[in-house]
């Protein structure tokens, strides 16, 4: 790259008013750290969209604008996109796809201010699209793994990272009877075909969630597509004697409900009877439609209308959870089963998360699976663990089967109200100890490609909880996971999602079993299957 021509930066955000204007301060503060960054290797990093009065932020916060912005910018410049808040993908990726300069993404590095989050989001989106990037993430823009990459970037265009922890399936031995289950249980999946019920695609600018339906369908699922306003009209039909039975079930298995007075910024009762009316709903039409999971994209549509949908989702994901019945019939629905839910319609963990849902139910562990937010992480030491330990967090969609104490241990918070103008409750607690498998279904190069690898879920003390909590955000269940044989970096340059799937297993042989059980089911559904860290 030339000294003499400037790098154009660009701050994608997010669709929403009040997240853009909170997150404004730190995004300013970033570029000003990276514009350093740069000068100091002799380059000027030039901001290719203003700051508008107006609105009192600096970032694209919509497709429209993305478009705008990218006709101001020579498309074979060197091109950097910073973040440091969440960031809808889609508002920049019609510009990305044909750009022809150099990308870098580059992420803070932070917990309270989710850039790298939005990053993985991003690079799974460009991964998808067959667009080249490297990518790149700091605390403060200043250490050597930053400095490191910058300069090499600046120099060659392009960035390699270290992924030597990656393993492809035909390089690794499965053994032969693990092979054989996961090969037969593929064929019987494949040979039953499922539904997968989706209420509106693409949540959030996540591009990389929606799986084309001719990928889909060759690993045996089709998809019913399904309208967020008939979930709100069939929670109008709900009865109010109904939705209360299911509320005084939570309150008899020891869910503890934070209630405040005010709607406006308090948990409610009348809040809570809402989403309990849409976990009815959501079970009814999936009966309807012969859907065996389901995923709501709730944030752009019900965000406007109803609650959070997390109280919902967290009940649809555990096999334990308040019956519900047919309309006229009054059968109950899915007896004794979870209705598996791929939360923010991410149709990657829906496929995922249905073929763990058997497989697991099969190999006798408990099934139920739920994805997280790769939202953070930092090493921990102390006389019993000295090891990188990530935050893992979704908003609340959690089954209470993997809290500590189930639905007795757990708590209900008022969501968010900068993201959840409605409120609603989430299913809050701290992720019991054990053995993990993690997963992520992705399309990349116009294939189904899926990782996997054993982790553990770990305890921590009180105070590194509460204070992993705070710097994220502490109305969420929280899992502390540790990926053996995956640094920070490792798992930062390979993984295709800020989502990951996670399910626990009995112990560590069966968490070993199940893993390679299900990567051969994988294989078998013609996915490209790669196993990370030590197995």
């Amino acid at each position: 790259m030339k000294k003499s021509e400037p790098i154009f930066l660009i701050a994608n955000g997010d669709l929403r008013l009040a997240a853009n204007l909170k997150c404004e301060p730190e995004q300013a503060a970033m570029e000003k750290k990276l514009t350093s960054a740069f000068a100091a290797e002799g380059f000027t990093l030039q901001r290719a969209h203003a700051y508008d009065w107006d609105k009192q932020h600096g970032f694209i916060d919509s497709q429209k604008m993305g478009l705008e912005v990218f006709r101001t910018i020579p498309e074979d410049a060197p091109l950097v996109v910073a973040e440091s808040v969440w960031q809808y993908s889609q508002h920049i990726l019609p510009g990305l796809y044909d750009h022809k300069g150099p990308i870098l993404t580059v992420a803070n590095w932070s917990g309270t201010w989710p850039g790298l989050v939005g990053l993985l989001n991003l690079n799974a989106c460009l991964t998808k699209a067959g667009v080249k990037y490297s990518s790149l993430w700091s605390e403060n823009f200043t250490d050597e793994f930053f400095l490191d990459g910058l300069r090499h970037w600046l120099k060659k265009g392009k960035i390699k990272h270290n992924t030597g922890h990656v393993c492809t399936y035909k390089k690794f031995k499965v053994p032969g009877s693990l092979e054989k289950l996961g090969r037969r249980f593929a064929q019987e999946l494949k040979k039953h075909k499922y539904l997968m019920g989706v209420f509106d695609e693409s949540c959030m600018g996540m591009a990389n969630a929606v799986i084309p339906d001719e990928l889909l369908a060759r690993a045996g699922l089709f998809k019913e597509r399904l309208s967020q306003s008939t979930l709100y009209a069939r929670m109008l039909t709900v009865k109010d004697e109904d939705a209360r039975a299911v509320y005084q079930w939570l309150l008899d298995k020891g869910l503890t409900f934070r209630f405040g007075p005010s709607e406006e910024n308090d948990l409610t009762e009348n809040q809570v009877l809402q989403q309990c009316k849409m976990y009815i709903a959501a079970v009814r039409i999936a009966d309807e439609f012969g859907c065996s999971t389901i995923g709501i994209q709730y944030q752009q549509g019900l965000k406007d209308l109803c609650p959070a949908s997390d109280l919902a989702e967290g009940l649809l994901n555990n096999v334990e959870r308040p019956p519900v019945f047919h309309e006229t019939t009054r059968r109950e629905l899915f007896r004794g089963e979870a209705l598996p839910h791929f939360n923010e319609v991410d149709e990657c963990a829906g496929l995922d998360g249905l073929v763990t849902y058997k497989l697991w139910r099969l190999l006798g562990f408990p099934p139920e699976n739920t994805l997280h937010d790769v939202r953070w992480g930092r090493p921990y030491r102390d006389d019993t663990l000295n090891a990188f330990v990530w935050v893992f967090q979704i908003s609340g969609a959690v089954p209470p089967a993997h809290l500590n104490g189930g639905y007795s241990g757990a708590v209900s918070e008022r969501q968010p109200a900068m993201y959840f103008r409605l409120g609603g409750g989430t299913i809050k607690g701290v992720c019991k100890p054990g053995w993990i498998v993690w997963s992520r279904v992705y399309v990349d190069d116009g294939k189904l490609k899926y990782d996997t690898g054993l982790g553990q879920s770990v305890a921590l003390p009180e105070k590194e909880t509460q204070d992993r909590w705070e710097q994220t955000t502490p109305q969420w269940p929280i899992l502390h996971a540790v990926l053996p044989g995956i640094s920070r970096d490792q798992m930062m340059a390979r993984h295709k999602s800020n989502h990951i799937q996670v399910a626990y297993a009995p112990n560590r042989e069966s968490a070993v079993k199940g893993l390679l059980a299900k990567a051969a089911a994988m294989h078998e559904l013609g996915l490209e299957v790669s196993l990370c860290g030590r197995v």
